[in-house]
């Protein structure tokens, strides 16, 4: 593979030209196809399986037109004090928006008054409008979004509040200025680390080059493969990380290859044949990571991981291609001027040791006592993990400043927090002998059940073989102690479909969100399984070594349960969270972990290639285990550690988002990287590896035979070269062999 890149490398570098007329047509051929494709027009979400996607199928044929999987909104109206809204004028207010509402838009399906549909609030304070339509949240048109939103301007000036929740609302989410400043961090970073603006700017210019492809992909097919308003937040945020850390991986080998005296496109080569093999194993890890996401079951997340692993081995390609024809356009200028004339004048003092030399040569003094401080610390940290809770957010997560916030608030004070989240009991009488009877039923064992606040009568469809009941809980959707109703009614659905032949299926909202974590849960596992157990036969590929896979898995499993339990103390516990803007705590968003393992798994073992692979490279070259962790820090600490501070900038950047999920998304990435780059990474794999010694890079024969050899740290290709002559002058020469 090294000799392969090493072609390619030259070759990119050769034809540098065409390399970027192809890249920049890719990039205008992608944007052209986004700003020509149709909007997307919808985000469905389905989990198969569940029983309550089964109820929703099942509402769906049996009342049709009821447009089940339409977007709602509700308009919450609260009397000025010492009013109540069902005095004459404020009613008259009321009852004339629900006139307005009807004849406002197409897309609406049904209009309660809130007078007619028991609505109004015990002390006559808060009544609320119920609106469904016919279509989904994204296929809203705006007019019928303007016509929701200037619901009850006029009201206002009578005195009435009046706020909107439900999903109609819903828009793509805001990341704010933060995300620019993730990428301004990252640029300062790449200036630091260089001290060239050209070798600085090169990566930033590749990795946007990258994200602008593969997010206008994402945006022109959006409306063809259903893709929801997170897939390209997402895309963007991992595909910005990786390709700026690839670039940067391929820079700082080029320029080190300079520094030995090669010419420049032997050097461009030589860094793609090197540096190049750990982007690509590195891309691999990351890839089967996040397609691996589609064990779940679930064709949203399936969906999301297939888009970032696309916009990921764009990256990849990038670095491989691009980034050694920039590289021939920069010339000495991504050398720093000081380096620049010390290769003029042909004096290269003897290299000092640097920082990352250092600190490896002072765990190399004290590994145990690293070892412990490391696995302490992050064991600490990891506590909080045994508290987690989880659920999805719903408008309770909103900043307070929101109008679904404000609705939501206004509820739980007139009505109680439990209005906010009703569930839809959906009893199917079709084998049943007495449909009415059997309803009936149902009805009387939710009522006797703790929890409930109240339960709507029944309604049939024109069948009459199908009735939903509409059950309000006590407590808010998101609290254990709904799902503890949501359990209830289902236990009992299971004695009454024994008895009378009818089915009870439970569904809305908050039951979907109770059954997406529970398959969450259940899917967990079986996706760690998979994807460390590839990503272990990868790494073991890579490094010729069963210890070493082993390390880096287990020490990405300490860093991603540390950075799960910073995540509970932050948004389940509030510590700190008015400073990442946590205005509500509640449950931990029950994809969080299955995604943080499936993002940090492939993102820890980028640093694991990169770092290791040097260290590899020199023990292969006759070093002793000690002396090659030490030129493996000299070469790769510094690029590293500047991977990771970009990669935490442009997860951080993502913090200031309006929405609750990119928010968390977003901290618990960046304080990932942040365990796993510099405790895990930089601490922890140098003293395993001091104490192990020889035995790390130990391999069983009959292993080693079957595994194939991928000649990642360029052993072949070294002796390639020293077989074709030298590399001083060798610019022009093609290599004979593969």
């Amino acid at each position: 593979m090294a000799t392969f890149l090493y072609k390619l490398g030259r070759l990119a570098f050769r034809r540098r030209r065409y390399v970027a007329l192809i890249w920049v047509a890719l990039l205008a051929l992608a944007g052209f196809g986004a700003s020509s494709a149709a909007t997307a027009t919808s985000s469905s979400f389905s989990i198969p399986g569940t029983e309550a996607q089964k109820a929703f199928d099942l509402l769906e044929e049996r009342f049709p037109g009821g447009s089940a999987d339409g977007a709602t909104a509700r308009i919450v109206f609260k009397a000025p004090e010492g009013e109540k809204v069902s005095q004459a004028a404020n009613k008259a207010e009321i009852q004339g928006i629900v006139g307005e509402l009807k004849s406002g838009s197409d897309q609406i399906a049904s209009v309660a008054d809130p007078y007619t549909a028991n609505a109004v609030s015990k002390d006559g304070s808060t009544a609320y409008i119920s609106v469904s339509y016919k279509v989904n949240s994204m296929e809203l048109t705006d007019a019928t979004r303007e016509a929701l939103e200037d619901v009850g301007h006029d009201v206002q000036d009578s005195g009435m509040k009046v706020e909107i929740g439900g999903d109609a609302l819903q828009v793509m989410p805001e990341t704010g200025a933060t995300e620019i400043i993730g990428v301004a961090i990252a640029a300062v970073v790449l200036v630091i680390t260089f001290g060239s603006l050209i070798a600085a700017g090169l990566p930033l210019l590749t990795a946007l080059i990258g994200v602008g492809i593969g997010v206008s992909t994402i945006t022109a097919l959006a409306n063809v493969l259903d893709l929801g308003s997170t897939t390209s937040t997402l895309a963007m945020m991992i595909g910005l990380a990786v390709g700026i850390d690839y670039a940067l991986f391929i820079v700082s080998r080029y320029r080190a290859e300079l520094a030995e005296g090669r010419e420049r496109e032997e050097a461009a080569g030589r860094a793609v044949g090197t540096a190049g093999s750990a982007v690509v194993f590195a891309g691999l890890t990351v890839v089967i990571a996040l397609v691996g996401l589609a064990v779940v079951n679930i064709p949203m997340l399936s969906k999301m991981g297939f888009a970032a692993a696309g916009t990921v081995a764009i990256a990849v390609l990038i670095a491989l291609t691009l980034v050694p024809a920039l590289l021939g356009f920069a010339g000495k200028r991504v050398m720093g001027r000081k380096a620049r004339k010390a290769a003029e004048a042909e004096n290269r003092p003897e290299e000092k040791p640097n920082m990352g030399t250092r600190w490896a040569r002072f765990v190399l003094r004290r590994p145990v006592w690293v070892l412990l401080v490391g696995v302490l610390g992050l064991g600490a940290i990891a506590v909080p993990a045994a508290s987690l809770e989880m659920g999805l957010p719903d408008d309770g997560a909103q900043p307070k400043s929101t109008t679904q916030r404000q609705a939501y608030d206004m509820l739980s004070d007139g009505f109680g927090p439990g209005f906010n989240g009703p569930l839809m009991v959906v009893v199917d009488t079709s084998n049943s002998s007495d449909g009415k009877a059997a309803v009936n039923r149902v009805s009387d064992e939710i009522e006797g059940s703790g929890g409930v606040a109240a339960v709507t009568p029944a309604v049939f469809n024109k069948a009459g073989d199908t009735a939903t009941i509409t059950v309000i809980p006590k407590d808010r959707p998101s609290s254990v102690e709904t799902e503890n109703v949501v359990h209830a009614i289902r236990d009992a659905g299971d004695g009454i479909r024994s008895d009378t032949g009818a089915e009870v299926l439970v569904t809305g909202a908050t039951a979907m969100n109770i059954d997406f974590s529970q398959k969450m849960n259940d899917a967990l596992l079986p996706y760690l399984a998979l994807v460390v157990g590839l990503a272990f036969l990868l790494l073991m590929v890579v490094f010729r070594s069963v210890l070493v896979p082993l390390k880096a898995a287990l020490g990405f499993l300490l860093s991603v349960v540390a950075a799960l339990g910073a995540v509970v103390a932050v948004f389940q516990w509030g510590w700190l969270g008015s400073l990442f803007g946590v205005e509500q705590t509640g449950p931990i968003m029950s994809m969080m972990p299955i995604f943080m393992v499936g993002v940090v798994f492939g993102l820890a073992m980028d640093y694991e290639v990169f770092l290791v692979t040097r260290m590899r490279e020199a023990y292969v070259h006759g070093e002793t285990p000690g002396q090659a962790i030490v030129t493996g820090f000299r070469h790769g600490a510094r690029v590293v550690t500047a991977a990771a501070v970009i990669m935490m900038a442009v997860f951080a950047g993502f913090i200031g988002s309006s929405e609750q999920m990119i928010k968390m998304i977003g901290f618990s990435l960046a304080i990932a990287v942040l365990f796993d780059a510099f405790v895990v990474r930089m601490a922890i794999v140098p003293a395993v590896l001091a104490l192990l010694g020889r035995r790390a890079w130990w391999l069983p024969r009959w292993l080693d035979r079957v595994l194939p050899n991928v000649d990642v740290e360029g052993e072949g290709l070294r002796k390639d070269l020293s077989e074709d002559g030298p590399v001083e002058g060798g610019g022009e020469r093609e290599l004979v062999r593969v």
